[in-house]
């Protein structure tokens, strides 16, 4: 890229630059990442995928909390930081400098993944004892906030809300809290609307002008577990909208989950596309080949 703007850091998925004192250029790329590896290919329209759906989010769901979105407009950027090379129609986020929270806000509505596995070992969900006989899989009585730290190297570690609110205080963990499951409870309403659960989702939280915002993306296929309705039954983990078809390649391919990653066939390319696009059709009701600079 040739943005003059200051980068700041490179994500898996996001590069970021500053926009003077108090805004950000986030750029989502077509990077994808599996197995905490990130893969030599890139993902055609990844990016762009992650940016029309979290603007639709940010969009409808502004009632309930505010957001640091801007603009997804490159004419918005200040004069010659970028250029039409910089390929970032549909990609970038003009934003407002948020002091973000050191949690990452998970909101469970569905017994699945790390919850799971604890359930197993001890019949809790982040130290919180759960009914006994669920199944993986199983919707759970009420959506669950669940925050974990944010590590910078590594993975982030579940913790407690007494824990959380160890790290930022009672009011500003309980108003987390309830932006989060406010959040979820309304994009998982929509969602199972058109035939999509969203299982669980991790949420970004900061402060903009003294508000609590939500920042970076939002209930997006990178961000949460969405599962065809058709094919959720309890004691089993329904396929997903989004990298599904890489991680089942990967599996079978004997890969040792380390780097260098092993070169991958178009046709798997092309289906992890496909579920992201169809994710962001169905739950927007919106064409993806409408969204600036979608190819097709």
């Amino acid at each position: 890229m040739t943005i003059s703007l200051p980068h700041l850091h490179s994500g898996k998925v996001r590069d970021i630059y500053a926009v003077g004192d108090d805004r950000l250029l986030l750029v989502a790329s077509d990077r994808m990442s599996a197995f905490d590896v990130v893969m030599a290919e890139p993902f055609p329209d990844k990016g762009r995928v992650l940016t029309a759906m979290s603007a639709f989010w940010f969009e409808v769901l502004g009632d309930v909390a505010g957001s640091h979105l801007l603009s997804v407009d490159p004419a918005d950027l200040p004069a010659g930081s970028a250029s039409a090379e910089d390929d970032l129609d549909g990609r970038m986020m003009l934003c407002h400098k948020a002091e973000m929270l050191p949690l990452e806000c998970i909101v469970r509505g569905y017994l699945t993944g790390s919850a799971w596995k604890e359930y197993q070992r001890s019949g809790t969900m982040h130290g919180e004892p759960l009914p006994e006989g669920l199944q993986e899989s199983d919707q759970l009585p009420e959506p669950v906030f669940t925050p974990s730290t944010k590590a910078e190297e590594g993975h982030d570690e579940n913790i407690s809300f007494a824990a959380a609110v160890d790290l930022v205080g009672e009011e500003l963990a309980g108003r987390a809290r309830d932006i989060s499951i406010e959040l979820y409870q309304q994009g998982a309403a929509r969602a199972r609307e058109r035939g999509i659960i969203i299982a669980d989702t991790k949420f970004e939280l900061g402060m903009v002008g003294g508000e609590l915002v939500v920042c970076d993306e939002v209930l997006t296929s990178d961000s949460s577990r969405f599962w065809p309705v058709v094919d959720w039954k309890p004691g089993s983990t329904p396929p997903s909208f989004d990298k599904q078809p890489l991680r089942d390649h990967l599996e079978a391919s004997g890969w040792d989950k380390a780097p260098p990653p092993p070169a991958l066939p178009s046709e798997v390319i092309e289906a992890s596309r496909a579920r992201y696009a169809e994710a962001y059709e169905r739950i927007t009701e919106r064409r993806f080949a409408d969204w600036p600079g979608v190819s097709r």
